[in-house]
């Protein structure tokens, strides 16, 4: 068994006038991410990660602490960034959420913009490497939460995310330098895929799970 590095789900160049050039794409996709799949790749037989799902080594390694650590730091970001990627489209951003999302989010978390505020707040709050989330917990409520460097809410027990935004530098550097918030803000007005985003919760509705 191997993973391997999926295409982008559109053109290295379609977010250019969203804000992300297409060398960021280029270098964080084409470099970064293929450098997580070829070091767990490597890890597979020496960790014993045989015929397991990339979720499961995942959820593993979050709960082994700090001796999963080696494989978390790869797995978890490969996991990260297959969502980072379909989290995002060239016509992504604005404020037409779609309605059982928008509900949720009204719902659990005091409205879009008290939604955006509070996610920002996440990731510029982050210290040094790490992601910002919205995730869907094991009673179907939605919240906002990060963690740091390669981890995620399936490795820390948060619950099952549908949204997700990397705050590595390599992520933001090119388009906004040292402005993290400048970048979250991008993101979130001109980034984010909403149908997506709410497809991954009506299959978490659906199924009744979120974990």
């Amino acid at each position: 068994m191997a993973f391997s590095l999926p295409p982008l789900p559109y053109d290295a160049g379609a977010l250019a006038a969203r804000g992300m050039q297409q060398e960021t794409l280029e270098l964080h996709h084409g470099k970064h991410h293929q450098a997580y799949v070829t070091a767990l790749n490597g890890l597979i037989e020496s960790k014993g990660l045989q015929g397991k799902t990339l979720e499961q080594i995942v959820t593993e390694a979050g709960k082994a602490g700090a001796d999963g650590l080696p494989v978390l730091n790869q797995a978890g970001q490969h996991w990260n960034h297959l969502l980072f990627w379909q989290v995002m489209s060239p016509n992504g951003g604005g404020e037409k959420i779609p309605g059982a999302l928008a509900s949720k989010i009204d719902s659990d978390l005091g409205g879009l913009q008290k939604f955006k505020d509070d996610f920002k707040a996440a990731g510029v709050g982050q210290f040094g490497s790490g992601w910002a989330w919205l995730v869907q917990d094991s009673s179907g409520k939605l919240k906002i939460t990060k963690t740091p460097n390669g981890s995620n809410p399936l490795a820390t027990g948060e619950g099952t995310p549908i949204l997700g935004v990397d705050v590595w530098e390599h992520s933001y550097y090119l388009d906004f330098r040292n402005r993290r918030p400048d970048y979250l803000t991008n993101f979130l007005e001109k980034l984010v895929n909403w149908e997506f985003v709410a497809s991954l919760l009506d299959k978490g509705m659906t199924s009744g799970q979120s974990a």
